[in-house]
């Protein structure tokens, strides 16, 4: 689509005038807008998919909260995207995240360097109350370069996504349903026998906590590299 075309609209969020093009997302009209709204799955460079559900936001004359990453502004609309209730709401998000894998912060070699972690603490997460589940969901170290650990993924399908779009791989996926959903490579090969991956560690990289990391890491060492992917996205752009 031509910008030159698109229509602006006015809208308001958190009691403020705004002005966006109407071709925009709630989350990227925020963003440029200086209003941070909290995000998991949502990464600049990726399709988004509303599948953390952390970003709702209140619209007026809807009942339902809409997930800011992937409902487009209109004209005359009225957001809210801090409120007790959505509060509430993303606390309750995160605590489950939380309990439904192994999340062991004092041993994970993301600890320090995890998106997850961080939105505990802007969430004022300092206990969990829901019971743990505590599932068996193993390790996979088969790759030569890169470990899988199920007790730290949180399903956000970055790894998918990037693999997908990004490199054109297509390696990653989901299997399951519910709480017993998994990522997997290829038809659930273990990851060092997949004939599709091409080890560029693009999936390593945009994992938000230590599910996916680089063998030889300890504790706390694990950083993730993810400036190639909004330079890789507008490279790609350029020729469109």
């Amino acid at each position: 689509m031509n910008r030159g075309q698109v229509r602006i609209v006015t809208l308001k969020m958190d009691g403020r005038d705004i002005g966006a093009r109407e071709d925009e997302t709630i989350l990227e009209v925020a963003r440029e807008n200086g209003i941070e709204i909290p995000t998991l799955c949502h990464m600049e460079g990726l399709s988004d998919i509303g599948a953390c559900r952390l970003c709702v936001v209140e619209v007026k004359g809807s009942n339902k909260l809409l997930t800011a990453c992937v409902t487009t502004v209109r004209e005359g609309m009225e957001v809210i995207t801090h409120s007790e209730r959505l509060d509430k709401y993303r606390r309750m998000i995160v605590e489950m995240l939380f309990s439904e894998r192994n999340h062991v912060c004092a041993v994970c070699v993301s600890n320090g360097h995890c998106d997850l972690q961080n939105l505990a603490v802007d969430v004022g997460l300092s206990h969990i109350t829901i019971p743990y589940l505590y599932p068996k969901v193993g390790i996979d170290a088969s790759h030569e370069r890169f470990v899988l650990d199920h007790n730290r993924c949180v399903l956000c399908t970055r790894c998918v996504r990037v693999c997908d779009e990004i490199e054109g791989a297509h390696t990653w996926d989901l299997m399951g349903r519910g709480v017993k959903t998994r990522v997997i490579t290829d038809l659930a090969e273990a990851w060092g026998d997949s004939e599709s991956c091409t080890s560029c560690g693009k999936c390593v990289h945009v994992c938000p906590t230590g599910a996916l990391f680089e063998k030889g890491k300890s504790v706390a060492e694990m950083t993730k590299r993810r400036a190639f992917l909004p330079y890789l996205t507008s490279m790609r752009g350029g020729d469109e």
